[in-house]
């Protein structure tokens, strides 16, 4: 005898599988974590703020 297997498990599990595959290629393809977004950010606001202070005054 074989084994039952409840339909709605089968088909919830599967579209659960296929949401997550699917947000796993689009965050390998467009995301970046916050703390990665956070490190961008500080590197061009030190970089910038660098850049302010070698300025020259031509008064």
């Amino acid at each position: 005898m074989s084994n039952v297997t409840n339909l709605n498990q089968f088909r919830k599990s599967k579209a659960r599988a296929a949401k997550r595959a699917q947000g796993d290629e689009n965050a390998a393809k467009f995301g970046r974590s916050k703390s990665e977004r956070e490190l961008e950010k500080a590197r061009a606001d030190k970089t910038r703020r660098d850049l302010d202070g070698h300025e020259r005054d031509d008064a």
